[in-house]
């Protein structure tokens, strides 16, 4: 109901910014705009969303059925079992989601988003087929994806490059914002959806949030010690180093337990097609709807707002015209990459301003995509608190991240 709502105001809300600017502004162009928008979108969400993950989506799920042959997903899944059992109290103990559910944790720490989506589609069907009712998310499949939609990182490395591409001469000075900004999200994204869940606090949970906390910020300082072009190398060469090295060892595992490794890459990967065919109407869906969303100019309405807010109540707004990054990212992350880097180039890839977009971009993931692509991949129509709470987490992330800027930047 709550994705129905939204997607329904997406084109409400365009339809009607449109006749004001027509009727009142004379812009005769704005629903030729709107309708060059749906169609274009209509396009490219097929042709440069879905299909170019096709190639990626086969590839992994081969790699995840080497995995699941060779015992790799249940062995990963009984390690991190006292952790996981308690975020996912609806899942049985070594299943195979939780083992999934961590290697799509880890491909988004590494910025590994082509690698993330297939291992996170494979833990959602996992999850699935615990769920008995089929058509509405479990809490087990809402928590996990509030936690993949906080868009934990560990390894900024694109939005380093875009800064690098934009003439910053500091390109790096963002790591330690975009990682604090985003394991502040996540951290909101647990705190929140856990006690909507009413999880049991105890020990063993607080102390593995804590160590995974302590882990992050004893990296974090150990990369700061670094100089600026060894940040930028350690960021270029790890994150693709560890995937190399994850598909290595699980294809020599396949072969040490004996596994036939080529036919259960095969078997695995035939899988992937299906699940673009699956998930095709859902994209659409949802990136026709914010691409009217945005062409309206909704977006730039909602900024003036709370820029005015924020002004009446005295305090500082240097912020604000950085904000149309934060507020689209849920909706799209080529959109707030597109004004992540008009930001930079107006006013400066070093500018607070050009530092702080970077920092929101890196900071949380998109929302309303990641829910239509992981739920649509199963069926789910009913997708209960899951919308709400990955808002909410979104919107802390946001003053999370402006906190950061400030302290980093001014």
């Amino acid at each position: 109901m709550a994705l129905n709502i939204v997607w329904i105001a997406f084109f409400v809300i365009a339809f009607i910014i449109a006749v004001i600017k027509c009727v009142f502004l004379g812009d005769t162009e704005i629903f030729k705009t709107l309708t060059d928008g749906i169609f274009d979108s209509a396009t490219t969400s097929v042709t440069q969303v879905a299909f170019p993950l096709a190639g990626t989506m086969i590839f992994f799920l081969g790699i995840m059925n080497i995995a699941e042959q060779a015992g790799a997903i249940r062995r990963l899944a009984k390690t991190l079992n006292p952790f996981m059992k308690r975020l996912f109290p609806g899942v049985p103990e070594n299943h195979p989601a939780m083992g999934e559910m961590v290697m799509n944790f880890s491909a988004n720490m590494l910025g590994l988003d082509n690698a993330a989506t297939p291992f996170g589609l494979k833990a959602m069907e996992s999850l699935q087929e615990l769920n008995p009712q089929k058509d509405t998310a479990s809490n087990a499949q809402i928590m996990f994806l509030v936690l993949h939609t906080s868009g934990l990182t560990l390894i900024p490395l694109s939005i380093i490059a875009y800064r690098l591409a934009a003439g910053s001469h500091e390109a790096a000075s963002i790591f330690i914002p975009c990682v604090l900004g985003t394991v502040f999200t996540t951290v909101m994204a647990i705190l929140i959806t856990g006690i909507k869940q009413r999880l049991k606090w105890d020990f063993v949970l607080v102390g593995w949030l804590v160590g995974i906390f302590a882990f992050i910020v004893a990296l974090l300082l150990g990369v700061n010690q670094l100089s600026v072009a060894n940040k930028e190398l350690f960021s270029k060469v790890t994150g693709s180093l560890v995937l190399l090295l994850v598909v290595v060892l699980i294809i020599v595992a396949g072969a040490i337990k004996k596994v036939s490794v080529f036919d259960a890459f095969i078997d695995g990967a035939k899988n992937g097609w299906t699940v673009i065919i699956k998930i095709i109407p859902y994209l659409v869906a949802m990136l026709v709807g914010i691409r009217v969303f945005r062409d309206c100019g909704a977006l730039g309405y909602i900024t003036d707002g709370i820029g005015y807010a924020i002004h009446a109540m005295g305090l500082n707004t240097d912020f604000v015209p950085s904000l149309p990054v934060a507020i689209m990212k849920p909706f799209s992350g080529s959109g707030a990459r597109g004004l992540m880097i008009d930001t930079m180039q107006t006013y400066g890839a070093d500018s607070f301003v050009g530092k702080l977009s970077c920092t929101f971009n890196g900071s949380a993931d998109t929302t309303f995509y990641i829910i239509a692509l992981y739920f649509g991949s199963v069926g789910i129509k009913k997708v209960r608190y899951a919308v709400w709470v990955g808002l909410a987490a979104d919107i802390l992330g946001v003053i999370g991240a402006i906190a950061i800027g400030y302290i980093f930047f001014r």
